[in-house]
Order: structure tokens, then sequence, then C-alpha cells
């Protein structure tokens, strides 16, 4: 069967559980005003895409795009750790790259952790390179981004 990427507009338990999963994960290394990821509510709000990756038909990962003007920006990225390596943040990217363009929009942006080193590849991988703060971060104090790595990539 392997890896699918679907939209779900709303809130469900799938998406509910993803979305714990990614906070617990990312609680134990960096404090809550360093994290600046959508909650479950936000996720399903006007100007934000959400979609969850299934491998085999059961909830792997789920990712975002917040839209802006000018901009998208990749959010609640999240692959299940005991499916990395199978290839579902590469599907997900994809999907979240092809929705953008399919809207218009020609820059992705995305804020990560200073230690998700794996991510950082994935993203290199992909074509990203780091950037300046972008957007809201630009104006944030700088103790709630100085662990923030920065990215960006043109598409279309």
């Amino acid at each position: 069967m392997g890896v699918v990427v679907e939209r779900v507009e709303t809130a469900t338990d799938e998406a509910r559980a993803l979305i714990a999963a990614l906070e617990a994960e990312l609680s134990g290394t960096y404090a809550a005003e360093q994290r600046h990821g959508l909650n479950v509510e936000q996720v399903f709000q006007p100007g934000v895409r959400f979609f969850i990756a299934r491998l085999d038909g059961a909830a792997a990962g789920c990712g975002a795009i917040g839209l802006f003007d000018g901009f998208v920006e990749l959010k609640r990225m999240y692959v299940r750790p005991e499916i990395r390596g199978r290839g579902v943040v590469h599907a997900i990217l994809a999907r979240l790259e092809a929705e953008a363009k399919a809207l218009g929009y020609a820059r992705v942006l995305l804020e990560t952790g200073d230690v998700l080193h794996a991510a950082h590849r994935v993203y290199e991988r992909a074509g990203y390179r780091r950037c300046d703060a972008f957007g809201d971060y630009i104006g944030m104090l700088p103790h709630t981004i100085a662990r923030s790595v920065f990215m960006e990539k043109t598409i279309g």
C-alpha cells in the first residue's frame, strides 16, 4: 500500500494523537515559549491546511502549511519514531510543497529546533537553505527564538 498523504479538515482522534505526540517529543528539549507549533484548534482554522500520512493504512505522521502573504510556512511536521526512515517525511514534504504550488505560492519557509539535526538533514536534502527569521518570528523576544533554525525554499 505504501505512503498516502491526505488532507484532514477536522480535528480527528488521529490528528489529536499525532499533534500530542509531537508536543510530547518537543517538550523534552524545548521550553514552552520556544515551541512555536500550532495547537489542534489552530491547525483547523482558515489559513492552515493539515495533512496526515498513512503507511499501509495506519496514521504515521502529519504536516501542515500556514498560508501567509507571499509565502507558506511548514508547520506540525512529525513522523512517529518507530516509522522514521521509511520515506514518510519525504511524502509529507512533497505533498505540502505540491499544495503550496497549487495555491500559487513559490516560497516555503519553516522554523525548526536547533538540535533537531535529522530534520535539518531532511530539509537540506530537499533543497531548503538557512535564512533569517521571517514573519511573526521577527518581532519575537530573542530568548523565544534563540534555539530556532529558519529555512526556506523556492518551489515551482
